[in-house]
């Protein structure tokens, strides 16, 4: 017969067992063989948890590599948790990533802290917060009230779908802020009362008690499988720029989310002539990776060329067909149109373009994209007719970027939030959600400013750039809530340098908005242009964005 512990399953037999002893070969029975390996199973990971509440909660997440101890074979079950091992335990549980992102806002935290990539993820995702504009204060012990605030965050909680009355001897103790969450938490079954009816918001959270809370809610059946799920997969598309064919490749990689490509291989003239740029192994490598090219149709920006094209019906007509005849040659899953600087005068021309190429494409098999700029009411974008576009192509790419531009008298982010979700609700008034994607930037700019505060130039910088200069100039960056992104200033002789940082949280923060309003994916602005941090932070956007969690209980 089989008898199943643990990870080992023993056939047993009739027959006497043979092991190895310092005294040679010697029979060893069943029996004994039962005693010992029982003895091995009941074997604790610590030695100070015997007679815990929690002591099986604990051995749980020991062995999912959720909660660990303090020192080796010790867990200190009474110590209070800290914020630091409170949020790095929570990371855990939602399977996330350490953001080790070099924008470090918090004076009291370490680079190489073992807990700085976990408090990073989680300030990142919205999770946490510092005491204060600088500070963090990663080893003060959490209260019970604080870890309500938390739990409600981290498992997607709301008060519109639970009581907000905690029911406690002590409720009176509770701080007004957070009574709403101390009431959801003991709502859902993850926070209890003592033996005396009470909550004892104040009292720090011990471990046990951590271990007990988050074992409960891997209880959840629901929730265990939306933590186990992968993520579901949104279009993430980046464009290649400033990069062979192999660094993209490698970029790619290392991304482990982008999914469609869009190599800038295709340029037209005034005659509707194609410069053809395509790379046959790029297209060997995406299809035995599993990646889509949609690669990019260009302008050039050249207005009075585009508008040659575009009035002409024999020369739209021609370039169509010379833009379906690459894609099915190459055998390329679609196209990325990126014509920019429009003539106004060609809106009419431009929809009737798009709509011959799409009937084309669509022929073959193949998608349309289209990318558009934000409706700022000026004539940049006058010549794109979004709900016309939109009928017509099969995904309208919002290029949420240039908030502010090189040349302005006023300097600002390139891409604040609140620009970039009105940028979008523009478009979705025209363009269904599920059509829309949204670019974001992987650049930035270094503004210098006059006397009287106002832009004279700007610098554009990578990602990377952006970091190493906030290191040199040991720029102290704030974060400002009413953009959503860090922001950052410097001296250089004696002229005032600003900047609107892009990194792991503020791109977060935007992923979180196209999750939100269910559009169809993200683009990126270009790929190289990012930080090596960035990616484990927007997977861990995708990851954590992606969870339903609090649409269920306990």
């Amino acid at each position: 017969m089989y008898w199943k512990m643990g990870k080992w399953t023993i056939v047993l037999f009739a027959l006497t067992l043979v092991f190895y002893t310092t005294e040679g070969v010697q029979p060893l029975s069943a029996a004994k063989l039962l005693t010992a390996l029982t003895a091995e199973k009941d074997k604790k990971p610590f030695n100070d948890i015997s007679g815990s509440f929690a002591e099986a909660a604990i051995i749980r997440l020991n062995e999912k590599k959720i909660l660990q101890g303090t020192a080796e074979h010790t867990f200190s079950p009474k110590n209070p948790v800290t914020r630091a091992e409170f949020i790095t335990i929570a990371d855990r549980v939602l399977g996330l990533e350490q953001a080790l992102s070099p924008i470090q806002p918090f004076s009291d935290i370490a680079a190489n802290a073992w807990y700085t990539g976990y408090i990073q993820a989680a300030v990142q995702l919205g999770l946490a917060d510092g005491t204060g504009p600088r500070t963090f204060e990663p080893a003060k012990p959490v209260t019970r009230q604080e870890a309500a605030a938390l739990l409600v965050r981290v498992f997607k909680l709301t008060e519109a779908s639970h009581g907000t009355s905690p029911a406690f001897n002590d409720a009176y103790r509770i701080a007004d802020w957070a009574k709403d969450v101390v009431a959801i938490a003991q709502d859902v079954g993850l926070m209890k009362g003592d033996d005396n009816g009470k909550f004892r918001p104040d009292a720090p959270l011990s471990r046990e008690e951590t271990a007990a809370i988050l074992d409960r809610a891997l209880q959840n059946k629901e929730w265990a499988a939306d933590l186990a799920a992968k993520p579901q997969a949104q279009i993430q598309l980046g464009w290649q720029y400033a990069q062979t064919t192999e660094q993209f490749e490698q970029s790619v990689l290392r991304s482990k989310t982008v999914n469609t490509l869009s190599p800038r291989w295709y340029f037209t003239d005034k005659a509707g002539n194609l410069t053809d740029n395509t790379d046959s192994s790029l297209v060997t490598w995406a299809s035995r990776n599993g990646k889509a090219i949609w690669a990019m149709v260009g302008n050039r920006s050249n207005l009075e060329a585009t508008h040659q094209v575009l009035s002409s019906a024999t020369t739209r007509s021609k370039l169509a067909a010379n833009l379906a005849n690459v894609v099915q040659k190459n055998k390329l899953a679609g196209l990325n149109v990126d014509f920019e600087n429009v003539d106004p005068q060609d809106r009419a021309n431009f929809t009737a373009f798009i709509t011959l190429l799409s009937n084309k494409l669509h022929a073959i098999g193949a998608v349309l994209s289209i990318n558009v700029s934000p409706d700022l009411g000026t004539d940049w974008t006058e010549a794109f007719d979004y709900k016309a576009l939109g009928m017509q192509a099969d995904y309208i790419v919002m290029m949420g970027y240039d908030e502010h531009w090189e040349g302005g008298s006023i300097a600002g982010s390139v891409a604040s939030l609140p620009y970039v979700e009105h940028a979008v609700t523009v478009l979705l008034k025209a363009v269904p959600a599920e059509k829309v994607i949204l670019a974001l930037p992987f650049y930035n700019r270094d503004w210098t400013l006059n006397k009287n505060g106002s832009a004279a130039s700007s610098a554009v910088l990578s990602l990377g750039e952006q970091n190493s200069l906030v290191s040199k100039r040991s720029i102290k960056p704030l974060w400002d809530s009413t953009v959503g992104q860090y922001t950052g200033s410097y001296l250089l002789q004696n002229v005032q340098h600003r900047i609107w940082l892009e990194d792991g949280r503020s791109l977060s923060a935007k992923y979180k908005w196209t999750v939100d309003e269910g559009l169809a994916g993200v683009a990126y602005w270009y790929i190289s242009g990012e930080s090596s941090d960035i990616w484990s932070s927007l997977r861990n956007a995708e990851r954590f964005y992606g969870m339903s969690l609090g649409s269920t209980t306990p």
